[in-house]
């Protein structure tokens, strides 16, 4: 497997060409004729659309590795290192070492994935920034040069918030590595003025470095973002750039020691409700959620999202793909076959979720259930009626495009979300309730009530019972976690909060050996490793790194 370091360097190198050499001499700064123009915005735009292509595209050769199909897959690991998201026992499953916490550390191929694949995201995002000044850009390419800063904010909010390492009480020591204590520390920066000199010894920054970069970023991209003249919800426009900021405060609103920042707090919740103003769509309606032809595979009801192509390779693979993992009404794809990895929801979450509240039908309610019968499911064109195959729990809130379970040009030619307004509530309510109870405890109810109760149910009202700080929060961060189910975003809530797991319980739906409880703690698996090969190359990581969290339970 090529190292990562070499993808960098050549990033760097990359950039560093494009500034000194091919468009200074191709597009002089001044007397510009209007041909130059309009092929540097041309040569732009294909930069910018490459970066959405990136989303899925994988991080190896495609069909390397099955569980490698871009942002999506990052999603899904996430996703599966919480309580939330529990798969059938099947021999198909590709995410089983991240299902058993095992294989997690720096010498293994599943680390790697992860790593090469945010490093080749952001390689994207600094060739377009690094090719283009600010200063002489047009105003069409200023607006692709914000969206690249959004872009790149994003990938470095999640790789500081995966493997930043913070305490795990016990289970994992940060000093295991080199006898440094890593306790903080995020991932190297490499930027489009990076040199290959210093990528070979680019130190990992702590919290406030990062902190700093990250916000750069996005200034930047909040001060230009207005240019942008790409309409469609594949691209980071205002709204979202405000709910980037929203991430980035929660994020910030816990301290590594697990103290709070109060301060982070009130600039989250600022920030989430400017996007919620910001935002040309509003939290999907019942109709649109439980669509069997458009329930979340339809972008336009997003901040930002993800579309895929028929003509994608991934797409084209049948099996490698997001509706192959997350879409179990089809006649092809891994959840899809008979006794394939499923995705379910946890049993103990589900039944938290209110039967007034339409979301609990996103899932197969157990036989004779209170909502056994409410879920509507897709028939194929072979007679398979979903209802009658899927196991108890099964998630049905991702469908095939068009709802089709059988054309696998038109099942996988389908959307997933990046940003939706809904978690802009969600922020908005816990990041008050850490100031004022009270505060979030409204909001919560407010959101619940408004667009959440279900349309055939009549005199009932959604009523948080917590008053406490920390009973308000956790039945916030509950009902977050039902709403962005298998959106990759509960991961960063549990970390932050210093969540436990627990999967034990009776009736858990988790199989045998996914059982872990971590004792009321984030699991250590949250902490990821920095891949062997990346240590190999640059030598500012050795004795630096993660321990490694496999079989710590």
């Amino acid at each position: 497997m090529n190292k990562i370091m070499k993808l960098m360097a050549a990033g760097c190198l990359s950039s560093t060409l494009l500034l000194t050499g091919c468009i200074e001499e191709t597009f002089p700064t001044n007397a510009a004729t209007e041909d130059q123009v309009t092929s540097s915005n041309q040569a732009a735009a294909a930069m910018l659309w490459a970066m959405h292509a990136q989303l899925n595209t994988p991080a190896t050769t495609v069909g390397t590795y099955h569980f490698d199909f871009g942002y999506g897959a990052m999603m899904h690991i996430r996703d599966v290192l919480t309580n939330d998201l529990p798969i059938q026992y099947s021999g198909y499953d590709h995410f089983w070492p991240w299902e058993e916490a095992v294989y997690l550390g720096k010498d293994y191929a599943y680390g790697q994935i992860i790593w090469n694949y945010y490093w080749k995201c952001v390689l994207s995002c600094n060739k377009l920034l690094g090719a283009f000044d600010l200063e002489t850009a047009s105003d069409q390419v200023k607006g692709y040069i914000a969206a690249a800063h959004a872009y790149r904010a994003m990938y470095y909010l999640d790789l500081a918030r995966m493997y930043e390492y913070l305490p795990t009480y016990g289970a994992t020591d940060p000093t295991e590595d080199g006898g440094n204590d890593v306790t903080g520390y995020t991932v190297p920066i490499v930027t489009e003025e990076t040199t290959e000199e210093q990528c070979y010894n680019n130190p990992r920054v702590p919290r406030a470095q990062m902190a700093e970069f990250i916000l750069s970023d996005l200034q930047a991209a909040e001060e230009n973002i207005g240019y942008l003249t790409e309409s469609s919800e594949c691209m980071p426009h205002l709204d979202a750039i405000y709910g980037l900021y929203a991430r980035y405060y929660m994020w910030l609103g816990q301290n590594v020691d697990d103290t709070e920042n109060l301060e982070a707090y009130r600039n989250a919740q600022d920030y989430a409700r400017r996007a919620i103003d910001a935002a040309s769509v509003q939290p999907m309606t019942q109709e649109e959620c439980l669509s069997t032809s458009k329930g979340f595979n339809d972008i336009s009801c997003w901040m930002w999202g993800s579309q895929v192509v028929k003509e994608n390779d991934l797409a084209q693979t049948g099996i490698i793909n997001w509706v192959s993992w997350m879409c179990p009404e089809t006649t092809f794809g891994y959840a899809g076959q008979s006794g394939g990895p499923v995705a379910m929801i946890d049993a103990n979450l589900y039944s938290q979720a209110d039967d007034n509240d339409f979301r609990k039908r996103m899932w197969k309610a157990p036989r004779g259930g209170a909502l056994d019968g409410k879920t509507d499911y897709l028939t194929s064109s072979y007679g398979i009626y979903f209802g009658n195959t899927l196991p108890n729990y099964a998630g049905v809130k991702f469908r095939p495009g068009e709802g089709n379970p059988d054309d696998v040009n038109l099942a996988t030619a389908t959307a997933f979300p990046i940003m939706r307004v809904e978690e802009m509530y969600f922020i908005e309510a816990e990041a008050a309730a850490h100031q004022d109870p009270a505060q979030g405890k409204q909001l919560l109810e407010s959101f619940m009530n408004t667009y959440r109760i279900a349309d055939d149910v009549d005199d009932y009202t959604y009523t948080c019972a917590a008053t406490d700080k920390e009973g308000v929060v956790e039945e916030i961060v509950l009902q977050k976690r039902i709403e962005l189910w298998g959106e990759g975003l509960t991961f960063f809530d549990v970390k932050r909060l210093d969540m436990g797991v627990d999967r034990t319980y009776q009736g858990s739906n988790f199989y045998d050996n996914t059982q872990f409880n971590t004792n009321g703690h984030r699991p250590a698996w949250m902490n990821y490793c920095i891949v062997q090969t990346e240590e190999n190359s640059n030598s500012a990581l050795r004795g630096w790194n993660n321990p490694d969290p496999s079989n710590r339970y």
